[in-house]
């Protein structure tokens, strides 16, 4: 079965797909925004790859959310809550971790299904 990537660079690729499976890279926001503004550019950047991939929001299969600070929860699923409304929504987890710059408050992984 045919692997394809998409965005790769010398360390990784923003998506990878395999078969009817698509598989994003962590997605992340600016630097130093607050965590709604982060969570919005990231399922803006989602969005973006899940159409150049041949998919779209009706197709998630699983959402991985990494919050620096478990005390954001509720600000992130308000971003969450108006951009998955009206979708099937994924098999999800969410928790606290350590991200690699302090300026970043969220990182969203998605797998997802092609369209059609």
């Amino acid at each position: 079965m045919t692997i394809t990537r998409i965005d790769t660079g010398p360390r990784m690729s923003e998506a990878v797909v395999h078969g009817d499976t698509i598989y994003l890279a962590g997605q992340i926001g600016a630097p130093g925004e607050s965590v709604g503004l982060q969570t919005q550019a990231a399922l803006a950047a989602i969005d973006a790859l899940l159409k150049q991939t041949g998919s779209d929001k009706n197709h998630l299969l699983t959402a991985q959310i990494w919050l620096a600070d478990i005390n954001d929860f509720e600000e992130m699923n308000q971003a969450w809550d108006t951009w998955i409304a009206g979708f099937p929504a994924p098999a999800r987890a969410t928790g606290e971790v350590k991200l690699y710059h302090p300026d970043y408050k969220v990182e969203i992984i998605i797998t997802a299904a092609k369209a059609g």
